[in-house]
């Protein structure tokens, strides 16, 4: 079962055992007069799908395929191809790594196909340290580099993944703190002038983007396609956790953001055009965007054409590369975001980028996205201004929490304590008319004016925490900044716990709280509780086991926050319980 499922039937089941609870002395108010966008996926299709896409942005049609074979309709000429092969093969020139360092990342680029060998973020430590110890890496040890280009020319299709380029600087970036940003160049010649491809990298010392500008001379009409990779390596302690959000993502023109699974890739032609495409993983990411920045929406000639999505070298990943026109200067360009997860980082490139990991079902979103913003800019604020881990800083939250929502609980449960009050007058009025109908309704309702309760009045207040408990798991679930928390015998507060001792503790909380309420409860409503204080703790356990650590410790520490304040009731409660039967006794 997915953690999403498991926490949306634990919301439930507790917003079931409120109501219940509060409706254990409910007067029903009576009736004058009376006795619940499908995720459609972009189109699928032939090449010829793509280049028909391709005619609506400006692009060439894509007929060329990422193998280097020749269109349909020129099934034997190849002949710009072949001599930039046969000039790589003939330079056999040795292949060296230059570097890109910066406060935020290493990156390793190559001299041959200018590809991209890897992506170090430096502030992000693997967590899987079985299999690899360092920082995060986005680029998989074994994918041979990502970001190769192909350039599709008429009849021609040219692989520049394998040819050498020359470099400028050729000793690689160094990228300070403080300064400007800083270019690297990537050029290539045929030896007869005949082409030429440049390419240009621009970094800036505090931002994960990437600004990309080309430049081919000698053709016509060109189409260059950019092979994103074949997604992100696995990097968190939960692995399983980590494949399910193992996707790639795209955001198209029409019909807007949609996702699928590495697990399930649609191999083929998809055709554009489109605002951006990635790859994702639960805390980082890596996208290619359309246009070089500076404007928003990106100009309709630079959308992306098509993606072109085929079987990966690695096993069980597809491969993804991303259609682009050149235009009829011969420039190209588009922007690469490399780096965690971080909403606003991914807010500010625009064009919905946010939502490559989105927070929560689609219904949801609008509520969910604004409050887990805030939730988040909470808990890195104490973090930053009190200097405390974030395990204390979520002890902190839920003290506040039930601090703050105090006042409303105590509303709630007066509120049901007038309830409570109102139950021998109801009976007494149930038993006096049950033969007159018209005249039992007449007197509920004027019970109901006179003693101004609202049988929903005790419910209410006391679901407002629950939007809260709801936003903190999509925070565990998707933001970096609680990524690797540690905490007591924690290492990762946004991991499930290891030795279950959180998940067992919560429940130990729950069942805390639901004793208090049935001790003050009367004979017959104290029974009808007993299921609820053995049950709900049990279920609660098994579908917070595998929930992160974090999200079990604020609840556990905002159940027994509440403990006090239960107890509280608890005796106003017995009070109320022994006026109204003095008051019986009396009438009798």
């Amino acid at each position: 079962m997915k953690s999403e499922m498991r926490f949306l039937l634990a919301i439930v089941l507790m917003l079931v055992v409120l109501v219940v609870t509060n409706q254990l002395f409910p007067p029903k108010k009576p009736v004058p007069g009376t006795a619940a966008d499908t995720t459609a996926v972009a189109g699928q299709g032939t090449p010829g799908a793509a280049a028909a896409s391709g005619a609506q942005t400006g692009a060439a049609p894509a007929t060329g395929t990422r193998t280097g074979a020749a269109p349909a309709s020129h099934p034997t000429t190849n002949v710009l191809g072949d001599s930039v092969a046969a000039a790589a093969a003939a330079a056999q020139v040795k292949e060296t790594p230059v570097t890109v360092a910066g406060p935020l990342y290493k990156f390793t680029f190559s001299n041959v196909g200018a590809r991209l060998l890897a992506a170090d973020m430096l502030q992000y430590e693997r967590l899987n340290h079985d299999q690899r110890d360092g920082v995060v890496d986005l680029v998989p040890k074994d994918a041979g580099g990502y970001l190769g280009h192909e350039l599709v020319a008429g009849p021609d299709t040219v692989d520049l993944s394998k040819v050498p380029f020359q470099v400028e600087p050729a000793d690689g970036l160094q990228v300070t703190k403080g300064g400007g940003p800083k270019t690297l160049k990537f050029r290539y010649a045929l030896p007869n002038g005949r082409l030429t491809v440049e390419l240009s990298y621009e970094f800036s010392p505090d931002s994960y983007v990437v600004h990309v500008r080309g430049k081919v001379s000698g053709v016509d009409h060109a189409l260059m396609i950019t092979n994103l990779g074949q997604g992100l390596p696995y990097t968190e302690a939960d692995s399983a956790s980590e494949a399910r959000s193992m996707a790639y993502v795209w955001n198209h023109v029409q019909s807007g953001i949609h996702s699928t699974l590495l697990q399930k890739p649609a191999l083929g032609v998809q055709a554009g055009p489109y605002l951006w495409a990635a790859f994702k993983s639960k805390f980082f990411v890596i996208g290619m965007l359309a246009g070089q920045g500076g404007e928003s929406p990106p100009q309709e000639a630079d959308y992306l054409g098509g993606l072109v999505v085929s079987k990966g070298t690695l096993p069980g990943r597809p491969d993804m590369a991303v259609t682009q026109a050149v235009h009829p200067d011969g420039s190209f360009g588009y922007r690469l975001f490399l780096g965690p997860q971080d909403y606003a980082r991914l807010s500010s490139l625009g064009e919905d980028m946010q939502d490559v990991n989105p927070y929560g079902w689609r219904f949801i979103r609008p509520v969910m996205r604004p409050l887990v913003s805030v939730i988040t800019a909470i808990l890195v604020f104490l973090h930053n201004n009190l200097s405390m881990s974030y395990g204390w800083v979520l002890v902190l939250f839920g003290v506040l929490m039930r601090v703050v929502l105090w006042p409303l609980n105590q509303k709630a449960m007066r509120a049901q304590l007038k309830n409570m009050a109102v139950q021998p007058l109801l009976q007494e009025i149930q038993k006096k008319y049950k033969d007159d109908p018209q005249r039992l309704n007449k007197e509920m309702m004027r019970l109901h004016k006179e003693e101004g309760f609202n049988p929903l009045a005790g419910c209410l207040p006391l679901m407002l925490p629950y939007p809260v408990l709801i936003a903190l798991f999509f925070v565990f679930e998707k933001s970096i900044q609680l990524r690797g928390a540690p905490f007591l015998w924690l290492t990762d507060l946004s991991a499930p716990d290891p030795i279950y001792v959180l998940p067992i503790f919560m429940a130990l909380s729950t069942f805390a709280m639901q004793f208090v309420t049935m001790r003050s409860l009367p004979q017959q409503q104290s029974s009808q509780m007993k299921m609820m204080m053995w049950g709900m703790p049990l279920f609660m356990l098994f579908i917070f086991l595998k929930l992160a650590s974090g999200l079990n410790l604020y609840y556990a520490v905002a159940n027994i926050a509440t403990i006090p304040q239960q107890i509280w009731i608890a005796k106003e409660r017995k009070k109320v319980a022994v006026k109204s039967s003095a008051k019986s006794k009396e009438k009798e």
